[in-house]
């Protein structure tokens, strides 16, 4: 609530003094007709004023009632010494990177990485019992100071974590809580370069991330396609416009109403109207179909570029901020072809899978089975290969250009990833020769 609003707006005496004058003004009729009626009545009346209605205390509220003294747990023979009652057990403590686990040294080596591209996701998730989306949102907000500077409680921002990676389904294959959490990763990194540390502001950042972190909660693991196909609920509340991607916002924001999870309580309203905006811009970006008017405006942002002497971008204008911050959640999002072969294969199975499992709905349906999506001929190579060639590649040196000289290492992992695929694509059977005109058939 805004502070002018705790005031009248004809005496600009406090609301809340205001009511507690009103109120005294009432108790204290009731309190001259109680003593008219009897003694008890007015030595009743003469404790209350004395306590409360003091003109020297006017100002002042009643105190609260002291809280009562915990019971004694059953069977406990009245508590401690004494028979006093046992204290309240403390408040769980904060782990560490925001999980519990037994393999919290080996935790701690692996997020050594957690500024840098190498990070190996799978190894967060094995070391943290499968909670990387809790343990990267905890890690990365600490590591930028978030929760002090917006406020944020860490048993909320615990709560919301664990409730947001309870949202991402755990029987899709790639777009679970894991690939949450290695966008969110990567969407921290791409932050961090040189020539984007001045060019946002930390509420901006903190709606990248955020929008990072939700963009995929609670996917089904099949496309926008197939659910304006089947005609699914969600085609029809959205009107088979973006629909996942709606969705996606829609369940992320509705967390923050739940129970201890509203990370942002603390945010002013217009900062959360600002933050909702930029969120909801950046998650309806991820959208494939809008891919191609992503890539034109960012092209358009390099050609338009402007540093400072220090080499950092001059983003003077909040629709060029907006297009890159997409641009960062969307080479996040589509970030696998860019990170060591290990990792890249393992995310390329991924989603094949997902691909296959969807393609055996459509069989079952009697739908035309989509492209990539038929495990009896789909090639895993040729998919790889045609994605890089066609949508990962134009977007990450498009994106290179915008931050040059940085990203150098993304694209060297990129055009090696590219060159082992292509080579794994066998070469197409020899042309046989036709028959030569007129020859003679025996």
């Amino acid at each position: 609530m805004p502070l002018v609003d705790f005031f009248c707006e004809t005496c600009a005496q406090p609301r809340l003094l205001g009511w507690w004058g009103q109120l005294k003004r009432a108790l204290s009729r009731e309190l001259t007709q109680l003593s008219e009626r009897s003694r008890s009545g007015a030595h009743v009346t003469s404790f209350i004023t004395a306590a409360f209605l003091d003109p020297q205390s006017e100002v002042d509220l009643p105190p609260p009632p002291p809280p009562k003294e915990p019971e004694p747990p059953p069977h406990s023979g009245g508590g401690g010494q004494g028979g006093h009652p046992l204290p309240p057990p403390p408040a769980d403590p904060i782990p560490r990177f925001g999980v519990s686990t037994e393999q919290e040294e080996l935790l701690a080596e692996e997020l050594r990485s957690l500024n840098e591209w190498g990070l190996n996701i799978f190894r967060v998730a094995q070391y943290s019992h499968n909670r990387s989306l809790s343990c990267i949102i905890y890690s990365v907000f600490q590591e930028r100071g978030l929760p002090r500077r917006f406020g944020i409680p860490l048993p909320v921002l615990l709560r919301f974590s664990r409730a947001l990676e309870e949202r991402y389904r755990r029987d899709v294959a790639y777009h679970c809580s894991l690939h949450a959490a290695d966008v969110l990763h990567a969407a921290h990194v791409l932050l961090r370069c040189n020539a984007l540390r001045a060019a946002f502001s930390e509420l901006e950042v903190l709606a990248a991330l955020f929008a990072a972190a939700i963009h995929d909660v609670d996917h089904p693991g099949v496309t926008n396609q197939f659910l304006i196909s089947t005609n699914s609920a969600l085609a029809r509340l959205y009107e088979a416009q973006s629909v996942l991607e709606q969705h996606h916002v829609a369940v992320g924001f509705r967390l923050l109403r739940e129970d201890g999870c509203d990370i942002f309580q603390n945010l002013s309203a217009a900062q959360r109207r600002r933050l909702r905006a930029i969120v909801t811009d950046v998650v309806l970006a991820t959208d494939m179909a809008k891919h191609a008017a992503l890539l034109s405006d960012l092209r358009a942002v390099v050609d338009s570029r402007q540093r400072s002497s220090t080499g950092a971008l001059q983003l003077n204008s909040d629709s060029a901020r907006i297009q890159v911050l997409r641009a960062v959640v969307h080479c996040a999002d589509l970030s696998n072809p860019t990170r060591a072969l290990e990792l890249y294969r393992q995310w390329s199975a991924r989603i094949m899978e997902e691909f296959f499992v969807q393609g055996d709905r459509e069989r079952m349906r009697g739908m035309a089975v989509s492209a990539m999506c038929d495990r009896h001929c789909a090639s895993e190579d040729r998919a790889q290969v045609c994605f890089i060639e066609e949508v990962v590649q134009p977007l990450w040196e498009t994106w290179a250009a915008l931050v040059r000289p940085e990203a150098q290492e993304m694209l060297r992992a990129l055009h090696s990833n590219h060159q082992w695929y292509r080579q794994r694509i066998p070469p197409p059977p020899p042309r046989t020769p036709p028959h030569p005109e007129g020859a003679a058939l025996s």
